[in-house]
């Protein structure tokens, strides 16, 4: 990758705090010409560091009130279970993330919906008559105490935060 200096890394935070921010804000921001910094934004996502622009939407004023993580253990691993739960994993909206972990379970799912009745719906006729799915464990989130889309960017000097 090629390096990015001090410049780049304020360019990235302000991009990552407001997606919709203006070259001239920007601009005004990290001390540079709005034309410096729209060059700048084209190296980057040319560079694939900024991968895409999208908007934070709250869930609260859309009704979505339940977020669930759900924890879920395959009953085998052959190439067509996996393919299976891909696709399914893919045809559920209310599914926001699915990683493949290391431990107990095989992957974890974030399931956010309107209420407890809709994420029941899900969890049961869903995941757990999922016949490629062995065990499911789920765990309600009842406080967020963080939550950010924003990653750690390093220091000009290539340090990492803490």
């Amino acid at each position: 990758m090629e390096p990015m200096d001090a410049f780049d890394l304020k360019i990235l935070a302000e991009v990552q705090r407001d997606g919709a921010i203006t070259h001239a804000q920007l601009a005004d921001r990290v001390h540079l010409s709005p034309s410096q910094c729209s060059r700048r934004l084209q190296r980057l996502e040319s560079l694939g560091v900024i991968d895409h622009y999208a908007a934070m939407l709250s869930r609260e004023k859309l009704g979505l009130g339940v977020t669930a993580y759900v924890m879920i253990t395959m009953r085998a691993h052959s190439q067509a279970n996996l393919e299976d739960f891909r696709a399914r994993m893919l045809a559920i909206p209310e599914v926001l993330e699915c990683c493949k972990i290391t431990g107990d379970a095989d992957y974890l799912v974030k399931v956010i919906s309107t209420d407890l009745a809709r994420y029941d719906q899900i969890l049961t006729e869903q995941l757990m008559r999922a016949p490629e799915v062995a065990v499911v464990r789920s765990s309600i989130v009842l406080q967020a105490l963080k939550q950010t889309s924003q990653l750690p960017l390093p220091a000009p000097d290539g340090s990492r935060p803490g």
